[in-house]
């Protein structure tokens, strides 16, 4: 669990951690503040300072390194999980032993609906929370789905002993994408467990119409679709970005969706230049990117011509991403 200010919030999430029905497990804090803000709370919590935030995925990387647990469950500091939340993610894993990955029945806090169900992914690499607003009933079947949400999940180690971790240079957003689609490159499925319930305040750390956020889901979309496309989706993904962005603009106008969020802010204007320079991020990364596209070719166990029907079967369109 990484965190950044410590606070009441993360008091919360750990008071839903300290009570839960499953006893086997560890809690590791990982502090990104740099300034050591957070303190240990209960005989099962650790935590791991760092001098500076690393990000999400290197946060994760570090914990997971330091435990010879079977599983890794990822959480964050701002949501708070229900009694059986691990218990019933074990019991799923433990009854599907082929399956990597584990996506949590993630809920809107204080709202009754659906944050995630898993996430969709879009023709342009865009990933949209599966089910977000919906009712839980809608979704109350185990199913598989396409990846989980790193909001709250589970993962197999022996999954990532062979696929690897979180990809440390996307540094926040986009991480819990890229490490399940390498891991569908690998042959590893993933499953939607209801029941394995935590309330989210959807945003709470980096704001809903926040800049910072803005730049690194673009730069990051840009760093998945090179590393797991397929050169025929690859090669497309720019014509779906630019109806996108149309998609986008129709919304500022209305007021709706996450740009008029922008709007709202006073912001909006600064999001083409925040744009233009995650592309140029991008361009500037491209041979390590394709250097990793390579690596997960090299260890894939499922065809292009597997692999482009299962995210058809898992996808959103630009429309609705711009929607939302």
């Amino acid at each position: 669990m990484p965190t950044l200010a410590g606070g009441e919030v993360l008091d919360e999430c750990l008071r839903g951690l300290e009570s839960q029905t499953l006893d086997d497990f560890e809690v590791v804090v990982i502090d990104n503040s740099g300034i050591g803000c957070v303190r240990a709370h209960g005989s099962r919590v650790r935590v791991l300072a760092n001098q500076h935030n690393v990000g999400f995925g290197a946060a994760v990387n570090q914990a997971f390194r330091d435990s010879k647990a079977p599983y890794l469950a990822t959480l964050n500091d701002d949501a708070a999980a229900d009694p059986r939340w691990l218990q019933t993610l074990l019991e799923d894993a433990e009854a599907h032993p082929h399956t990597g990955m584990f996506a949590s029945e993630v809920r809107l806090a204080g709202t009754g609906r659906l944050d995630s169900a898993g996430m969709l992914i879009a023709s342009d690499g865009s990933s949209k929370q599966r089910g977000h607003e919906a009712l839980p009933a809608l979704f109350a079947d185990a199913k598989e789905a396409l990846i989980p949400s790193g909001s709250a999940a589970l993962y197999r180690r022996t999954m990532l002993d062979e696929i690897g971790l979180f990809d440390e240079s996307f540094f926040l957003y986009c991480e819990d994408t890229d490490l399940g689609l390498r891991a569908r490159w690998a042959g590893w499925d993933c499953r939607y467990v209801p029941g394995a319930v935590v309330e989210h305040r959807y945003s709470h750390s980096a704001g809903r119409a926040s800049l910072l956020k803005a730049y690194f889901v673009e730069r990051n979309r840009l760093y998945t679709i090179v590393k797991n496309f397929p050169i025929g989706m690859l090669w497309a993904a720019p014509f779906a970005s630019m109806l996108r962005y149309f998609w986008h603009l129709a919304a500022l106008f209305s007021g709706r969706g996450k740009t008029g969020e922008y709007r709202q802010s006073g912001s909006v204007s600064l999001l083409p230049f925040l744009v233009i320079r995650a592309h140029f991020a991008a361009l500037f990364q491209l041979p390590k990117l394709i250097a990793a596209r390579r690596r997960i070719r090299s260890n894939r166990r499922i065809s292009p011509a597997e692999f482009e029907p299962l995210l058809k079967r898992h996808s959103i369109s630009v429309r609705r991403v711009a929607a939302l």
